[in-house]
């Protein structure tokens, strides 16, 4: 926003900081939260604190002391954003992703050498996990996670450096094969690391980031699942889950949602195995002569091997694909021809019926455009199975609002400027720059107001 622009919309601003900030215990406090959030909102290059200060005219070190020291609770503070967040929009859906925060240096907190989705690259930066409450027109973030890596927790760091050298010496020796062991000894195993001393450097630089004692490194998914559930204690549940592959590749993750009765639709890769829906479980015969004379369990199994996703939507052949069209987009109505399957997911981790050991059944959606040789994207659902085709695929589809709200959250708001290097700095950031946001969202959902595009 220019300067004028914030001044048009500057009541509006403050009432919604009142809302807002109202769990901050101190006045003071909640004067520097409605103060971030102009520096936020402003107009600015970077949005780190000591440029938004020098654009209001007010001192960085404030701005920075509610950040990083300050005492008040980011989580109420959340919870008040993301029901604000739910009842404005309306979602269609939730979207769970997660984003890469480019860094230098190694102290900031969870920051690593990791492949980063955003970046499309391995790089040095952080990554942070999100949940979003979507529609077509709108979309704002309703919780945060940061990821740590192994390097991160003093339980795993020194057995992760042991893993990372082994597998470095192995490359050396498969690109050097001629390399011949030294005279009257054996070729170091590259795996002599010292773990008491990376434990201690590991723990050392925790306690510089004020990282609590019970965060270590969890996979992406489990973060996504526990922002659901701190949601659901709230009160707040999504009307569908949508995820891209980097969460429904994951068998794991699906059936935490289906535990909590959270209806998906997350795209995965063709590879992934699943049965028929025709196909029925079937409980072993003993012949008596099993191994170690022992029957076999008495868990029903398929007697056919799965097959992959892929291999299923060749099989039904591409004249079954329909058009389906889902949203007006810049240029038009978006529309694509895809397939539509009844499957059984296989794997271990697939909670099966307690009556009959039978694998759920599940949609299985493929687009195959005209003119391609095979599809180019899968999905999942959960849907029930009267869900009507232009409906499964609005729903596979909407998870482009998150790419939206991450677009928007850094290149206007400073999501990945923040500079401090403290646990509870990162999360405050996020959590004022996810405010800005609603803020701007709630602008434009309103027709008497005068908000930017």
């Amino acid at each position: 926003m220019t300067p004028d622009e914030l001044a048009h919309v500057r009541q509006r601003l403050e009432a919604f900081a009142v809302d807002v900030f109202a769990p901050l215990a101190r006045s003071d406090q909640r004067a520097k939260g409605e103060t971030y959030l102009r520096g936020l909102l402003l107009d600015g290059q970077r949005k780190s604190m000591q440029p938004m200060a020098e654009r209001l005219g007010v001192d960085h070190q404030g701005l920075q002391q509610f950040v990083t020291t300050s005492t008040w609770d980011t989580d109420a503070v959340r919870v008040r954003l993301a029901r604000k967040a739910v009842e404005a929009i309306d979602p269609v859906a939730w979207a769970v992703d997660d984003s890469g925060f480019p860094k230098d240096g190694t102290s900031s907190p969870g920051v690593a050498r990791q492949y980063s989705g955003t970046l499309g690259k391995v790089a040095n930066c952080q990554i942070g996990v999100s949940v979003h409450a979507v529609t077509d027109t709108a979309s704002c973030p309703l919780g945060w996670r940061l990821f740590l890596p192994e390097s991160w927790d003093t339980a795993k760091a020194g057995p992760a450096a042991v893993k990372a050298a082994k597998a470095k010496r192995r490359k050396t020796l498969k690109n050097a094969p001629r390399v011949t062991a030294p005279v009257g000894g054996q070729a170091g195993t590259g795996a002599e690391v010292d773990v008491a001393a990376v434990t201690e450097a590991v723990r050392a630089r925790r306690n510089r980031c004020g990282m609590p004692e019970e965060e270590g490194h969890r996979p992406k998914w489990t973060l996504a699942v526990e922002m659901l559930d701190e949601l659901a204690e709230h009160g707040l549940r999504p009307p569908v889950l949508v995820a891209d592959a980097g969460y429904g590749d994951n068998s794991q993750f699906r059936a935490a949602l289906d535990q909590r009765d959270i209806a998906y639709s997350v795209q995965l890769k063709g590879e992934a195995l699943a049965h028929t829906s025709e196909a029925v479980p079937v409980t072993r015969e003993w012949s008596g002569t099993g191994r170690c004379g022992r029957p076999p369990a008495d868990t029903p199994v398929y007697t056919d091997e799965p097959v992959s996703l892929a291999r299923h939507v060749a099989a039904t052949g591409r004249e079954a694909a329909l058009t389906v069209t889902w949203r007006e987009g810049s240029k038009g109505a978006l529309s694509s021809q895809f397939v539509f399957l009844r499957v059984r997911p296989a794997g271990h981790r697939v909670p099966r019926s307690p009556e009959d050991g039978a694998l759920p059944q599940r949609w299985l959606i493929a687009e195959w455009p005209d003119g391609e040789p095979e599809p180019v994207t899968y999905w999942l659902s959960s849907l029930p199975a009267t869900t009507s085709p232009a409906d499964l695929i609005r729903y596979a589809k909407i998870r482009w609002r998150i790419e939206h709200d991450y677009r928007e959250l850094k290149t206007a708001l400073g999501l990945d400027h923040f500079e401090g290097r403290s646990w509870q700095g990162w999360h405050r950031h996020v959590t004022l720059v996810t405010a800005a946001h609603l803020f701007l969202t709630l602008l434009r959902g309103d027709p008497k107001a005068a908000a930017p595009a």
